[in-house]
């Protein structure tokens, strides 16, 4: 029987061609497939019956994730890396060496085009890999009609057959010119990058002038050329031309969350995808470029030739922190690459907002769940609480509610932290509990039935201490652990913090992780108002001329620094303030 969780995500595939990789309960990856349509494809798993090993396969899945890809030529060129790479125990064919032929010519006096497995550092000049071999063998023997190098082996006194018919520039013969090879390598190189429109159109016209004149079969030659042309050398945007080891990194950001997505290019080739999703505090670029240099720090991630990052990435700083080059694609292939790392993020944290509200319909069942691990009667209301500060400006924490494993909207709550200044966990806990409940005692109203704090043993025990030694109140309360990679971990709870360890694929986990999403998300989102509104009133603050009147004008109308940035002087005369200081605001904005 198919799990929730996995169902729910079938129902946010996308419509699009790519790779998926199911995993067992262990997180390994059993098996890697591609698809024209991964919302056909990966469903047809989880639909109708199956025999044999499909069936033995599906057994095995509890998750899978997807990576799409431009074209469905990208994603079967990525399935066979990928399958190399993690070596699935169900793609028994696939590990057992297969590889796409390159063409390549030769780096010789008298060079040639050959097709080959293997890239070399050789000097020759590659193009591919190509998925389709016959098409790769039968374009490299139209190249060698129309733009001939040598085919013979040079070594014989006499001019072969293939000089004779016009497909080899006969070194045997004779001594060819270097410039003459020049000329026709530029024309394969034109011709194997894309540019092959007056050859097809030349095509075109033979295939049509042999179909009137009634020759069919040289008519169909023509036709299988153009075709094995057009799969040859369609564009791809996974492969590129050169062979410098390449990382891509790109993000999106909603609701406070950020999404990363790293795409690893080793010998043209995409070889690996990684990908992780945290909470966002600072601009996105900022936290991207931190990301990028904690990533390296890591052992077994080593560092390329070059990076790719998108617009407004500080690469100056980040080429002198790592020490290799930092780019910014603004077109070509390396911006197709860097394009869909972006949407593959896109596709990666709208899938979970989306899984997070599906698993909002039921909830009971995951209510009942926490409260056995956890040993307490049924906990009907949670609330929980999270902090937020950059280097310890603006502090303010959030509390959001659940009552029956949903989330209370209406009682949610915001913190101006007041009594704390700078970073401490301890001391905003204690404020912001001491506040929640006083204010419910004082008002007569329900109490939760479990506190959860985001953090470990320091909230836990600053929470219990208020509740307990000055508010006379025993309320449960748990720590939400999370690991390395700002994954939902675990509980701590009781008295001697112990850990309480939810299954990953349990109801209660996913109630867990909903809850301290959710209360990371309106912490976030709280923060980051309330700092872009302080940030532009500071700096109205320091231009002479805006008065208390001007500042809460323009702070009514732009709300933040980088609206009040984009807008032009007219916008500041429309508001009634005078051309001078409008010209002198926008002057200091910026």
């Amino acid at each position: 029987m198919t799990s929730e969780h996995i169902n729910n995500k079938l129902l946010l595939l996308p419509d699009l061609p790519g790779c998926y990789l199911m995993k067992n309960s262990e997180n390994d990856i059993i098996y890697i497939g591609k698809a024209k349509n991964l919302k056909n494809r990966v469903r047809s798993y989880f639909r109708g019956t199956h025999e044999g090993k499909t069936e033995l396969l599906v057994k095995e899945i509890v998750d899978f994730e997807t990576i799409i890809t431009a074209t469905d030529k990208e994603s079967l060129l990525l399935e066979i890396t990928l399958i190399k790479k993690h070596q699935p125990k169900y793609n028994i064919k696939l590990k057992q060496g297969t590889s796409y032929p390159y063409l390549k010519i030769t780096n010789e006096r008298d060079p040639q085009l050959i097709i080959t497995s293997e890239v070399k550092k050789d000097g020759g000049i590659y193009f591919g890999p190509y998925p389709n071999v016959y098409a790769a063998s039968e374009t490299q023997h139209f190249i060698q009609k129309i733009y001939p190098l040598r085919r013979c082996n040079g070594s014989q006194k006499r001019a072969c057959l293939y000089y004779h018919m016009g497909q080899c520039l006969g070194p045997c013969d004779h001594e060819v010119p270097v410039e003459e090879y020049k000329t026709q390598i530029e024309n394969i190189k034109r011709f194997l990058n894309g540019d092959v429109k007056e050859v097809k159109k030349e095509l075109r016209a033979k295939m049509m002038q042999a179909a009137a004149e009634q020759v069919y079969e040289r008519a169909a030659e023509y036709r299988d050329q153009i075709h094995y042309i057009e799969t040859t050398v369609e564009r791809q945007n996974i492969i590129t031309n050169d062979y410098t080891t390449r990382d891509v990194f790109s993000f999106y950001m909603n609701k406070g969350w950020i999404s990363i997505q790293v795409f690893f290019i080793r010998q043209a080739t995409l070889i690996k995808r990684e990908a992780t999703i945290f909470p966002c505090y600072d601009s996105p670029e900022e936290e991207l470029a931190s990301y990028i240099v904690q990533f390296y720090q890591e052992e077994n991630h080593l560092l390329p030739k070059e990076i790719l990052v998108p617009q407004e990435v500080e690469t100056t700083v980040l080429a002198e922190v790592l020490g290799i080059a930092v780019k910014i694609p603004v077109r070509g292939r390396k911006k197709d690459m860097l394009d869909l790392a972006t949407k593959n993020s896109e596709i990666a944290l709208n899938e979970k907002f989306k899984l997070i509200e599906m698993d909002d319909r039921k909830t009971v069942g995951a209510v009942k769940e926490l409260s056995e691990a956890m040993g307490l009667p049924y906990i009907k209301r949670i609330e929980a609480f999270d902090h937020s500060n950059i280097q310890g400006t603006n502090p303010v924490s959030a509390m959001v509610s659940f009552k029956d494993g949903q989330p209370d909207k209406s009682n949610y709550r915001k913190y101006k932290i007041k009594t704390v200044h700078g970073s401490n966990e301890m001391a905003t806990t204690e404020e912001v509990v001491r506040r929640r409940y006083e204010r419910l005692l004082k008002e007569n109203k329900p109490l939760p039935d479990l506190i959860l704090m985001d953090g470990g043993k320091i909230q836990v025990n600053a929470a219990i201490d208020i509740l307990e030694n000055e508010l006379g109140l025993s309320i449960p309360v748990a720590g939400m652990v999370k690991d390395n990679k700002h994954r939902t971990s675990s509980l701590i709870f009781g008295e001697e913090h112990e850990e309480i360890k939810l299954k990953p694929t349990s109801q209660a986990f996913y109630l867990v992780q909903r809850v301290q999403d959710e209360v990371h998300r309106f912490a976030i989102t709280f923060h980051r108002q309330l700092r872009s509104k302080n940030s532009l009133s500071s700096k109205l603050d320091q231009i002479e001329g805006v008065g208390p009147k001007t500042r809460t004008k323009i702070l009514k109308q732009f709300k933040s620094l980088k609206k009040a940035k984009e807008a032009d002087v007219s916008e500041y005369k429309a508001l009634g303030i005078p051309l001078k200081i409008a010209e002198r605001i926008k002057e200091e904005l910026d």
